[in-house]
């Protein structure tokens, strides 16, 4: 799974021509590997549910607001999208891959962490924050894709 995330990082670090289908891929693998750390691990429910969702929101706004405008390009008729190279993706594909690793890791030598609150919503927080980093660039470019009016338009 790291090979994977690292990969897939570098290869986000550089200009690159994607279908629209693919922008959904790492958001996606990042939504389940983040879940599949808080979900069934941790007491709280609804509460935890909240938590991570509010910090998904945060996230969202956050990349929304201070995204660097990484469509370069939209070709509607190819349905790609030329996107520019950043390093922020490798950056939150390793802190969610951590964040699962000491989470597992913590558990495994402290089984009582399933039961603290104060642990579990610190877990979803950040797992939610970088979910929400991760949607919120995607629906950047989303966003960019469907006001492209022409069939090959340049963003400023």
């Amino acid at each position: 799974m790291l090979g994977f995330l690292v990969v897939r990082g570098v290869a986000a670090s550089r200009t690159r021509t994607v279908t629209y289908r693919s922008l959904f891929i790492m958001p996606a693998v990042m939504l389940a590997l983040a879940l599949n750390s808080i979900m069934g691990r941790f007491d709280g429910g609804a509460l935890l549910a909240a938590v991570w969702f509010a910090a998904m929101a945060v996230g969202a706004a956050l990349a929304w607001r201070f995204s660097d405008g990484q469509v370069a390009a939209v070709d509607h008729n190819a349905r790609t999208v030329q996107l520019r190279g950043s390093w922020t993706p490798l950056a939150l594909m390793m802190a969610v891959f951590a964040g699962k690793y000491v989470v597992g890791a913590a558990m495994g030598m402290n089984p009582a962490l399933a039961h603290n609150t104060s642990f579990a919503m610190t877990a979803c927080a950040l797992f939610g924050l970088c979910n929400g980093v991760f949607n919120g660039r995607l629906l950047r470019c989303m966003a960019a894709c469907r006001g492209a009016a022409a069939p090959m338009v340049r963003a400023a």
